[in-house]
């Protein structure tokens, strides 16, 4: 028995990045502030697949997969030996592991599929942007979450995998992994080092990750470092219809909110009572009135051109017409959680002032990542 090179360094550099990408990609799933840096990790997970089935053909000895084509029975029967110690050692996968591997592959496929699909239907961003509709898009990220609670029920699977086999046979496989050295026969096969190739595997996933928020490391570490200037990665949402008098007129008093934010049947009522306009008499000419009712309702959240807009319209009932975006129950909803402390913050005063909190208040399409709570 000799020490011999099983895992070839692009081997060892995927594992490891694979691993510590979907380990990031969970850790930041439910914070609209780490969202850039969540896409960012998504985009890395397909470019390391991708790269690994071509690895898995033209890769070194231990690393395609025709050194380890084993069955779900055999795989299955390797699992029961090993639990009653009787199971063979293997230098590279064995039985149970390649299931691991190929299920891992396959799953992190769709994970990444699904999220990216999600991503262009229910933000309209990436590569699919524009390629699906809301409705769609929310419910391939129903999917897309229940495929990554399935990934990280079969990461724990395979964690578990690696410490039984290493009782069984006393050896440490994850340190394998990681300097890519076993014991072995004489005359086993060996691979080679592949350092070039492992280079340009690292140089290339990460620009494939980059390609998408370039930004986002930066603000990241902003944010890690304190630096007062530091923000949730703020999305640039789709440009939405904009107007001037609707901009002279409605931002004169307070935010010129965009119509997407209330149903059409909204602006009309409020229009019609714009005499009352919460205590207010607006005091529009007739020309101007009809000039900002027939932009109203070309946007308003009925014609769903923004998330904000699609979300807040499907949560309103066909029979009512808030008045208050407040009053919405997706605005609600989104705010529920929100301290008392903060609506009563110097910077933030009343629940009108969305752009203290939100960075694209003024273009009105409120992305989740361009989010953030004034200190």
């Amino acid at each position: 028995m000799k020490s011999l090179l099983i895992w070839d360094l692009p081997t060892r550099l995927f594992h490891w990045l694979f691993a510590a990408s979907f380990t990031g990609a969970w850790l930041t799933a439910e914070s609209d502030a780490w969202l850039g840096v969540h896409i960012g990790l998504g985009y890395l997970m397909l470019g390391l697949i991708s790269f690994r089935l071509v690895w898995g053909f033209a890769g070194g000895h231990y690393a395609r997969f025709t050194n380890f084509l084993f069955s779900p029975m055999q795989g299955w029967r390797y699992l029961r030996q090993t639990l009653k110690r009787q199971a063979a050692r293997h230098l590279g996968h064995n039985p149970a592991g390649s299931q691991a591997v190929y299920l891992l592959l396959a799953l992190g496929l769709v994970v990444g599929l699904s999220g990216l699909f999600a991503q262009g239907g229910e933000e309209q961003q990436g590569v699919a942007a524009s390629l699906l509709g809301y409705d769609l898009g929310h419910a391939l990220k129903q999917v897309h979450e229940v495929l990554a609670t399935l990934m990280l029920l079969l990461v724990f699977g395979h964690i578990a995998g690696v410490v039984l086999e290493s009782r069984a046979h006393r050896e440490n496989l994850a340190r394998g992994m990681v300097t890519g050295y076993k014991q072995g026969p004489d005359d086993a096969p060996v691979s080679r080092r592949h350092g070039l190739i492992g280079g340009l595997v690292l140089l290339g996933a990460a620009g494939f990750s980059a390609w998408w928020f370039q930004y986002a490391a930066e603000a990241t570490l902003d944010r890690l470092a304190g630096r007062g200037n530091a923000t949730a990665v703020a999305f640039v949402g789709k440009p939405l219809a904009g107007n001037a008098t609707w901009r002279e007129e409605c931002g004169s008093c307070h935010l010129d909110f965009h119509p997407g934010l209330l149903p059409a049947r909204s602006w009309q009522k409020l229009f019609a009572g714009q005499s009352r306009h919460f205590g207010d008499d607006l005091g529009l000419d007739a020309a101007t009135g009809k000039t900002l009712l027939a932009f109203a309702l070309e946007n308003a959240a009925d014609h769903q051109r923004s998330e904000a807009a699609w979300k807040i319209d499907r949560s309103i009932k066909p029979d009512e017409a808030p008045l208050r975006i407040t009053e919405t129950p997706y605005w609600l909803n989104k705010h529920r959680e929100i301290e008392a402390a903060v609506w009563r913050s110097s910077k933030v005063l009343a629940k009108a002032n969305c752009a203290a909190c939100h960075l694209d208040a003024q273009a009105g399409t409120f992305e989740d990542a361009a989010m953030r709570l004034p200190k």
